[in-house]
């Protein structure tokens, strides 16, 4: 199994990157023995990966990651880099490579202060790999200031140190740093790819992996979520019987708040399985006792962990709210393209009987009409309006049509 096998549907991304990595071998080689650099050279010192969500973005920048810190004695011989097996593509891979860092943020932007650290740690020389590699998974997170600090980075790279940043679009990104970075654009994965790896690697029923598949539209991870998590399928359930339920101003509210009661639970778990372990592990490094007060001094620690863990409980609702609106503009894709008599693939063949009541009674104009007021729900939540008065507004605006 080489690095590149989790990257599905993305082949002429992986021919580039393949083809960046033999070259990078013979860069380090020249760079190690002070000559100069190779001319004509694929490899550079900034990457930009964008696509939709689903695509694999952060995938890619993994298995990049990998195959630059690839030791594997066949590179010696012609082989690629990337086998998948030596012990830099491996430790790569799992995120325990001393000369890999992997940034994601659970919050909802990255500031100064973080990345600040990431490009302290950028001037340094690899530890025990070939280079020194940053993987920034939300490089359109970052705030404005924080932009103008990778900047820097990125126009004075050290001679080993690669920066992999990862976004929906060229227009989530600085022009400044987008223009400084070598720019890979990846493609939604076909749904039949999507089910076969699900079947084959995570063992799933075939049935199964193919509804799946079919429902997050090539969305991978998404797509193993739905397969696995008894959970997500009737999360899922629930927000498609919502066009069935805004049949009076009622039922619109009544919908609307068991959509942000959905989010809120799902912020909760993801509080409960993280915060009580995050607080208790801070005390217990600053010196609390179980039970007992915290040492002078240790407040603000305590009230900057607190921060951040609503900030975070913040962000899980959103992504929450913003996948159940996804699933919502994908239930009317299928009612317009229903009334259209597209011969397109339906994506909620699961619900057929919803899609078919819909369909017969509105028109293509209420269905795109519907489809815009979805969209402007997740403008609002966007612009930080209160989450409820967004979904309230929207369903109002599901059932005039």
């Amino acid at each position: 199994m080489t690095v590149w096998d989790d990257l599905v549907g993305q082949d002429r991304v992986q021919e580039q990157l393949g083809a960046a990595a033999r070259d990078a071998d013979v860069l380090v080689t020249a760079i190690s023995d002070g000559e100069p650099v190779p001319p004509g050279s694929k490899m550079t010192h900034a990457w930009l990966f964008t696509g939709p969500p689903g695509s694999g973005r952060s995938t890619a920048a993994r298995a990049f990651a990998a195959a630059l810190q690839c030791t594997s004695p066949d590179r010696a011989l012609g082989g690629a880099p990337g086998c998948g097996f030596c012990d830099g593509c491996h430790t790569a891979l799992i995120g325990t490579h001393a000369d890999v860092e992997v940034i994601r943020t659970d919050l909802l932007s990255i500031g100064v202060k973080e990345t600040r650290e990431l490009v302290r740690r950028a001037q340094l020389s690899p530890a025990v790999g070939r280079w020194q590699v940053i993987v920034m998974e939300d490089a359109d997170r970052l705030t404005e200031g924080a932009g103008n600090v990778l900047l820097k980075a990125v126009e004075e790279p050290a001679p080993r140190t690669v920066w992999l940043l990862c976004a929906p679009s060229l227009e989530d990104v600085l022009p400044t740093i987008r223009s400084r970075c070598r720019h890979l654009t990846l493609r939604t994965p076909p749904v039949d790819a999507v089910a076969d790896v699900l079947i084959r690697r995570d063992g799933i029923d075939p049935e199964r992996a193919a509804s799946a598949a079919r429902a997050t539209q090539g969305h991978i991870g998404r797509a193993r979520r739905l397969a696995t998590d008894e959970r997500a399928r009737a999360r899922r359930a629930a927000v498609l019987k919502l066009p069935l339920r805004v049949h009076d101003v009622g039922g619109c509210l009544k919908a609307a708040q068991e959509l942000i009661d959905t989010a809120t639970d799902d912020a909760k778990q993801v509080a409960e399985e993280v915060d009580v372990k995050e607080t208790d592990d801070l005390k217990a490094a600053l010196g609390g006792v179980a039970g007992g007060r915290m040492p002078r001094g240790t407040a603000g620690a305590m009230k900057e962990l607190e921060d951040r863990q609503k900030r975070r409980r913040t962000r899980t609702q959103r992504d929450s709210l913003d996948l159940a609106l996804s699933e919502l503009t994908g239930f009317y894709r299928d009612v317009l393209a229903l009334q259209l008599g597209s011969r397109i693939a339906l994506a909620n063949t699961d619900v057929r009987d919803a899609l078919d009541r819909i369909a017969e009674s509105s028109t293509p104009e209420r269905t795109l009409r519907r489809i815009e007021a979805v969209i402007a729900c997740r403008r609002a939540l966007d612009r930080n309006v209160a989450p409820l008065l967004a979904v309230e507004a929207m369903a109002v605006a599901l059932r005039a049509g």
